[in-house]
Formats: structure tokens, sequence, C-alpha cells
């Protein structure tokens, strides 16, 4: 195999991989979870969820809430939280309206979460609670923020709901607190969960993103659970500790039990496409007169590592990085330090793109010196073909003698590159699962790093392709590299290796313009060196051939 074979064969399989990473992600099983048939943990005297076929959700009156970070509707019935704005995230499609986390009135889509105690006449997420106040808003110079309902049933059982807002943090604390006013002592069970739709954020078709359940015990770690494993078979996980959730691009929302009672993560298919993934626990015996509190912290916010860490052990891992990990991570911290610098993420891409440009310098130089040594010895490989024909025996042989000879190693450039991939690959995956580049603004037309470069509009016929400079540069730029390699005797091969930079700009027009900024200045660093090897080798194999003729 002929060096050029060997690059080419390596760049597609580069890109294979990219692909295929993406393709795994939207197709293929993400957990295979041990589980068994477990009974729903919430039932109710009347119509328990475990006896139903079609999902519903009933509603009442809605009580608002503002604090410096939502927007907030928790429904009476139920004491559901229903919607949640993000005030400091836009949503995707506008620069001004808020990003809506949770939300139970965009059919077929729903997002809501719910919580409640179970066994016997106790409040279940069925239950109408009553508040005090119709709205809550946090004042300027209010840290905590507590909005209290309550439910109380005809035995003299009476529960509190409350939900304290933190200024600054996106953890909610939720405070379920039983008084048992009854003259019987009661065994509850407390119950935690999200309630998702199957067909929604999952992104689009050129770059789909993983929606689903997740969780994380400090035995098993953090594991994923897809919607069609969830209706395949249900969860059933008994732990001491850890939490619950649900993943989207960007965003997570997770339970996060205290205490130290055993719980069970669980997952339900509710009918409707309709999905709900939790923990429940059976609580101590409360005594006739006896109160019991019963305390969970809720995450509803962006997959920022900094407040994730602060949130609860693991649930830094919703940030999706694949399976190089180990090498994103540390890219994302130098990262984030270049930007606490500069103050704009675009630039902090170009710098740590010319950062990992110099550390693999040498062996970038490496490999480009030997594709440069093939480029001069092009015209005698040719000379080689049209001697030997389709001998092509005859014509390897005279080639390996040609390369010992000249002491090239035609596979010399090969192991610089396929030691560069896994950074790359690394890079590809930082870069499009962190949500700082989400509406990250870099200069000109380029108002959000995380989404595609559509200076010049969208082509509808092409799948309303968005069209953009950046990815247009990055072709040209593939091109420029095609032009400084050593050119295939292959017909086809050379056919072939001026099809790949199109083909590609395809791809990087869907593409997020932080994605496309960086392969653009990584390219482009890389023809500047390439460039310098070549004349360097060019002028060299001048200097000899001058050399000789002198003698």
């Amino acid at each position: 195999m002929d060096v050029k074979r060997l690059i080419l064969f390596v760049v597609l399989s580069f890109s294979i991989l990219f692909f295929w990473n993406t393709w795994q992600e939207k197709r293929m099983p993400v957990e295979q979870v041990a589980s068994s048939q477990t009974n729903n943990p919430v039932k109710t005297n009347a119509a328990g969820i475990d006896q139903e076929t079609q999902f519903r959700l009933q509603t009442d009156k809605r009580v608002l809430v503002q604090t410096d970070l939502f927007k907030a509707e928790i429904d009476t019935m139920g004491g559901d939280l229903r919607k949640l704005e993000l005030t400091q995230h836009r949503a995707a499609d506008s620069e001004t309206n808020n990003f809506v986390l949770l939300n139970d009135q965009a059919a077929p889509s729903i997002y809501v979460v719910q919580s409640g105690i179970a066994i016997g006449s106790l409040a279940t997420h069925k239950e109408l609670f009553t508040s005090t106040a119709t709205s809550y808003q946090m004042a300027a110079d209010q840290n905590e923020l507590k909005v209290a309902l309550e439910w109380s049933g005809a035995d003299g059982v009476k529960l509190t709901k409350t939900y304290t807002f933190v200024r600054g943090s996106y953890q909610v604390k939720v405070d379920q607190v039983i008084t048992n006013g009854s003259a019987a002592a009661i065994d509850p069970l407390a119950y935690y969960q999200i309630v998702h739709d199957s067909e929604s954020n999952q992104g689009t078709k050129m770059m789909p993103t993983f929606t689903g359940g997740a969780y994380f015990t400090d035995a098993d770690k953090y594991k994923k659970v897809k919607f069609t494993e969830m209706a395949k078979e249900p969860l059933s996980k008994t732990a001491k500790d850890g939490w619950v959730g649900l993943v989207q691009h960007y965003f997570v929302g997770a339970w996060i039990p205290q205490g130290s009672n055993d719980q069970t993560f669980y997952t339900k298919d509710l009918g409707n496409k309709i999905f709900a993934i939790g923990t429940k626990s059976n609580l101590a015996s409360v005594a006739p007169g006896a109160t019991e509190n019963i305390s969970a912290k809720l995450y509803l916010g962006p997959q920022k590592h900094d407040e994730l860490i602060k949130a609860a052990p693991g649930l830094e891992f919703t940030v999706d990085y694949g399976w190089l990990t180990f090498i994103a991570s540390p890219l994302f911290m130098v990262l984030s330090a270049i930007q606490s610098v500069v103050g704009n993420w675009g630039f902090s891409i170009i710098l740590l793109t010319v950062l990992i440009k110099l550390l693999f310098y040498p062996l970038s130089a490496s490999g480009y010196r030997n594709m440069a040594q093939m480029r001069e010895l092009a015209p005698r490989l040719q000379l080689l073909k049209d001697k030997f024909g389709d001998d092509r025996q005859k014509m390897q042989q005279a080639m390996m003698e040609m390369y010992k000879k000249e002491k090239i190693n035609p596979m010399g450039g090969c192991l610089p590159i396929l030691v560069q991939i896994p950074v790359f690959i690394s890079l590809y995956w930082m870069l499009l699962a962190s949500v700082e580049m989400r509406h990250a603004p870099f200069v000109l037309w380029i108002h959000d790093l995380s989404a595609p470069d559509a200076l010049f509009g969208h082509i509808s016929f092409l799948g309303d392709m968005p069209l953009g400079l950046l990815p247009i540069l990055m072709g040209l730029s593939m091109i420029v590299q095609t032009k400084l390699n050593p050119k295939p005797t292959d017909p086809v091969q050379a056919k072939v290796m001026m099809i790949m930079p199109l083909a590609f700009s395809v791809f990087f027009f869907f593409f997020p313009a932080g994605l496309v900024l960086y392969w653009l200045v990584n390219n482009i660093l890389s023809i500047a060196q390439q460039a310098r090897i070549n004349h360097l080798i060019h002028a060299a194999a001048l200097a000899k051939k001058k050399g000789n003729a002198v003698r």
C-alpha cells in the first residue's frame, strides 16, 4: 500500500468514526439495564397510574414563581413543577425569549417534575394541594424563596410540600413534611419522578443528540437509559446513594434524594410515548401525632461543570464528551482558562487550536516531511508506472527499491496522523457538548457558536441546509491541502482526493460554527506548516540535483 492510499484510508476511517459515534448515539441501545417487573411506586385508592394504559395529566390552578434564574409554574394538582423557564438562557431560535426547560402545554412534547407520598390515603401527584398565594417573587435582597403547598386527608394526615429556591443556584430543595394527625401509625413511601416524552429534543438528522434517562450510584457510576429500553423492560435498580434524572443536549433535570434510606430507581412507560424515570424509598413508620420530614434536591439547569459538581457526585458526567472523556475534559479546562482571560469563546477556540498545533508540531512536521519527500518522488513514480504498465508486482518492487535508496519510509507520515486523531475526536465532542458555546458570540455575523453558520441563508430543497461562509472557507482549505499533498499515481485515487473536500463541506454546513472554526484554523495552520516543509524539502532536492550535476 503506498502512502497516499494509507492517508486516504486514515481520513476515511476518521470520518467513519465520527459519524459512527453520531449514528450509535441515535440508533444503538445506550445501556442494557438489569431490571425486573415491579409495581409502580405511585398508587392511589382510586386510579393509580400503574393501572393506566394512556397518559393523562390533570391540571388545576397555577402558582407563579420568579427568581433570579427561574420563571416557574407549580400546579396545585399534585404540587407538580409543570413549567420552568431559564432566564439566563435564550430559546434556540430566539434572542429574546427564555429557554423553556419544563413544559406541560406543548403537546405532544411534555417535560414535568413530580413528587409525592404514597401508601394508603396519602398525597400523590394526583391529589389537590392548596397554596396561600398565587405568585411568589424573589426580592432583590432575598437569598431564598420558599413556596409551600398543603394537602390534608380526611383521616387527619397532612402533607406540606415546600420548594426552596436559592439565589444564584440551579438547585431547588424540596421538603415533604408528613404530619400524622390520625389515630394509627402510617408507613409512607416517598417518590420523585420526571416525566418526559420520547420524541422531542432529539437533535437533527445531521447532528442527533441524546435525550433520555440517566442515573448515578457510587457502585455503578453513570448510566444512560434510552426510552426504547424503558419501553422494552422497566428499570429497577436498588441503591443507597446517587441521583436519577433526564438528560438532553446542554441541559439536565435530576432528583437527588437526601438521607440514608435505601431507594429504588425505576422507569415506567406511561403510554402515548410518555415515560417516567424516578426514585422511591420506604420511610420509617410515622406514629400518631408525629411528624416526618423527607428532603430531596432538584437540579434543573445547564450542564455547566462547576454547577454540576456542586449539586451531586457524578452529575458532571451528564456533559457527554463521548468515549474520550479523559482527553476532552482536560481540553475543556484549558479552553475555559483561556476564555477567562480573553473573554470570547471564539478566540479561545482559536488559541486552543494553536496550542494543540504547537504541541503536535514535531509529529506533524515528521508526517509532512515524509509527504513532501513523496511529493518530490512523484515524477519518478509516474515514470515507473509508465515503464511497468499493469505489472503491479514489478512496479511495487521498483518503488520499494527507490524508497530504500532515497531513505524514505512510505508509512512514515501515518503514525503522526494516527496519534492526533483521538485529540481531534475529543475536541469535536467537547465543542459539541459544551453549553458554554450555546448563544456564545464570536465576531461579525457569528452570534452563536453552537449553531451552524448561515450567513447566506438556507437552501430549502436540500433539507433547509444552512449556507455559511465558514464551511465554504473550510472546503477551500481542504482543496489547498490536497494540492500540497503528493499526487496519487492512480487516477481514481486522484479523483477521490479532489472530491473529498466537496463532500466534507456538505457535512460542515450542518456543523456548529464553533466546530467549523476549530477545523478551519487547524487546516490553515496545517497548510502553513506543510507549505513551509514542502518548500524546504524542494529546495534540498534542487540543491542535491545541482550537486550531482556539478560532479
